[in-house]
């Protein structure tokens, strides 16, 4: 299977680990994913069905809108690649009444644009729920049209919700398989406690994901994988899980410049009978 890559520029995104986690995922009925950010295990994944969740609104609004006017879509964005929208006045202009609409063919018309032509591809509201990335002042952006339509055909075997990580596992079931991608622990919790709180997903959301997701594993017979930084903390969370360790390179300067080695721990949560399966084997 050819390695597809998303059409969003994505922090933390899972292209470099497609192979390492696809290896790991059981055959389903259901593939489920609680955060799906730009949707690279999705895209390189070959299952019946689809329920992909994420609480960024206009994400998901993106992603509908994608399936269901897939040309229309396509066309109108195209017409925002060009030379004239890139430079500052542009971006922020853009921004500006992105910021102020409801409208969700211009929002998600917007989120594509400034995904593209924004700081790092990064995605980041304010408090008072505005995007706020700044411009990113590339040479030339390219207009990903391949990358949209292969994900468009692809989405017509996708559900996609704007859900918690909680509500969702909630619609899981026998016959579902569930990859999870949180928001990382950070590899020095002093260091970075405060940045990582602001990002909305809690010390205690990562004790509450692991918890559900063993919980999901062992009364629902269903597999559930977890992929985070290899720490202590990630360790003792996932300690009932089976662990392996993945070396990724990835940008851990907030400018993106430097790319060093990072361990990427991978938990997955087995149903009952595969672990009897393995006590027997290992008696």
């Amino acid at each position: 299977m050819r390695k597809q890559r998303a059409f969003l520029k994505w922090a933390g995104g899972k292209y470099s680990l497609v192979e390492h986690i696809r290896r790991r995922l059981p055959p389903a009925e259901k593939f489920v994913e609680p955060f799906v950010g730009a949707g690279s295990i999705f895209l390189n994944t070959d299952y019946e069905h689809y329920l992909l969740a994420d609480i960024n609104p206009d994400l998901i609004n993106l992603y509908n809108l994608l399936k269901e006017q897939p040309e229309n879509y396509i066309f109108e964005a195209k017409r925002w690649f060009i030379s004239e929208n890139n430079c500052k006045e542009a971006y922020l202009d853009i921004r500006l009444q992105f910021n102020s609409t409801n409208d969700i063919m211009y929002r998600s018309l917007a989120f594509l644009y400034m995904n593209r032509f924004g700081f790092n591809g990064l995605c980041r509201y304010n408090k008072k729920g505005s995007f706020n990335v700044p411009f990113g002042s590339y040479k030339k952006t390219y207009f990903p049209e391949a990358e949209l339509e292969f994900f468009a055909e692809k989405a017509l075997k996708a559900t996609f919700i704007c859900k918690g990580y909680q509500d969702t596992f909630r619609g899981v079931s026998k016959g579902c398989v569930v990859y999870c991608d949180p928001p990382y622990v950070p590899l020095s919790i002093t260091a970075n406690f405060t940045s990582y709180v602001r990002s909305g997903f809690s010390l205690d959301d990562q004790v509450s994901l692991a918890d559900v997701a063993e919980k999901a594993a062992l009364e629902r017979d269903i597999h559930v994988l977890i992929s985070n930084h290899d720490t202590k903390l990630t360790r003792r969370l996932y300690h009932r899980a089976h662990l392996s360790v993945v070396e990724v390179k990835r940008s851990i300067s907030r400018n993106g410049n430097g790319r060093n080695k990072v361990d990427e721990l991978l938990a997955l949560f087995r149903p009952k009978k595969c672990l009897r399966d393995r006590l027997i084997v290992e008696n």
